[in-house]
């Protein structure tokens, strides 16, 4: 893959370390001359050292060839002004870091993947962790939604019982399906259906759209969540 990435700060130079790892043709564009030539040294990929909102520089960068675009400026100005750049390009991927929640309206518009400031998701994150200390991971869907997984405790109400029987004796909530169950003597993740059963030590890929509530970790043998 041809991949530009714009920036090389606290975002940018973790991106280039596992972009470079993969063995992809990677091309940074860097304003800061003492950044830029950190990440020439460390790093295989073309640097310039050069402003990314100039469409000279995209030129240099190879946009016309890339595959995909990662803009992890410090500003949304910048940006919106580089993801507006590599829609000129004619980039099939743009993919950029958006700090302001407000603009999110705005690089929706011109049509740019973005992820919000990873700073306020690790603390979301850390936040989460500390709030449902139960769950081992989890993903946010909108407003409510969560993907999370928790693992099944010896004395939990659904140890030892199938899917299936736990949702005829409406022990599972509406809206709740189980993803994926990990298990220590299986070589692969294992689907589950109406006929699995749930055993301890399982580790439970779970969908929910409510969300992890205590209630719901409380049928995995975990009541900690309630402190």
């Amino acid at each position: 893959m041809y991949l530009i990435i714009v920036g090389a700060g606290d975002i940018g130079t973790p991106l280039i370390d596992i972009a470079t790892a993969a063995e992809n043709e990677v091309v940074v564009i860097e304003r800061d001359e003492a950044r830029a030539d950190f990440i020439a040294s460390e790093y295989d990929c073309l640097v310039l050292n050069a402003d990314a909102t100039n469409i000279d520089t995209f030129a240099d960068a190879g946009a016309a060839k890339a595959d995909a675009i990662i803009s992890t400026a410090e500003h949304d100005a910048t940006n919106v002004m580089t993801s507006l750049l590599a829609k000129e390009f004619g980039i099939p991927h743009v993919l950029s870091v958006m700090h302001n929640t407000d603009h999110r309206e705005l690089f929706r518009r011109i049509g740019v993947q973005t992820m919000e400031n990873p700073e306020d998701l690790i603390a979301d994150h850390l936040y989460r962790a500390v709030e449902r200390p139960a769950i081992k991971d989890f993903l946010r869907i909108g407003e409510d939604a969560e993907v999370f997984e928790i693992t099944v405790t010896e004395d939990a109400e659904l140890a030892g019982m199938s899917i299936g029987e736990a949702a005829e004796q409406s022990r599972i909530p509406e809206d709740v399906l189980f993803v994926a169950i990990d298990r220590d003597d299986c070589d692969r993740p294992i689907t589950p259906g109406g006929d699995t059963v749930l055993q301890a030590g399982d580790l439970v890929t779970v969908y929910s759209g409510f969300g992890a509530s205590p209630e719901l970790t409380d049928l995995f043998g975990h009541y900690e969540d309630h402190l």
